[in-house]
């Protein structure tokens, strides 16, 4: 047995830390900016109201059809009735399907804006400008008669929200969240709040 030390008492050495200044960060879950959330509301409110005048529009469709043949005879006045009932039929429908197409263009772009695509806003910006000239065009056809105010109210809403809803994801802070992708935190800080 070796005799024991005389000299100094030595200190244990410091243990090392569980976390280190130099580990990578890691993907947060952080809210997006308040004009993100309010673009969102103001698309999603379009989309409802789009969606009210498509049924508002379909239950109608009985008294528009005679003033959209109406339009029609007023261009070509030397046709049979059934060619003007099956055109307005044809222009009612057409219209009909466009409504619906855009509206569900502009829903699936609303989830590629939510998860930060690039250049959505662009193909925002396209339909918004169709759903504008779907609009004007409809209201020429079906702007008339007993519910044409409250169709063109509907279409003035819907086109509204949805420039509302644009021009408040073009803001900075909106601009800056998309540049991001993703969020990050420093490992080792507080978790998430979900």
């Amino acid at each position: 047995m070796p005799p024991p030390a005389t000299g100094p008492r030595r200190e244990a050495p410091e243990r090392p830390g569980l976390a280190s200044a130099h580990v990578a960060p890691v993907v947060a879950k952080a809210p997006p900016p308040f004009t993100v959330r309010m673009s969102q509301f103001l698309w999603v409110l379009s989309f409802a109201v789009g969606a009210v005048a498509i049924v508002f529009y379909f239950v109608i469709r009985e008294d528009q059809l005679p003033l959209i043949a109406d339009v029609i005879r007023g261009v070509v006045a030397d046709r049979s009735d059934e060619t003007y009932d099956a055109g307005a039929d044809i222009l009612y429908w057409s219209l009909f399907g466009l409504m619906v197409g855009i509206l569900l263009v502009q829903i699936t772009l609303l989830v590629s804006f939510s998860g930060r695509k690039r250049n959505i806003r662009w193909w925002q910006l396209g339909t918004l400008i169709l759903l504008v000239v779907t609009y004007l065009l409809g209201l020429e056809f079906v702007g008339t008669g007993d519910y044409g105010a409250m169709l063109e109210q509907l279409f003035i809403a819907q086109g509204g929200l949805a420039i509302l809803g644009l021009l408040f994801s073009t803001f900075p802070n909106a601009l800056r969240w998309t540049a991001r992708k993703v969020d990050v935190r420093p490992a080792g800080s507080a978790p998430d709040i979900l």
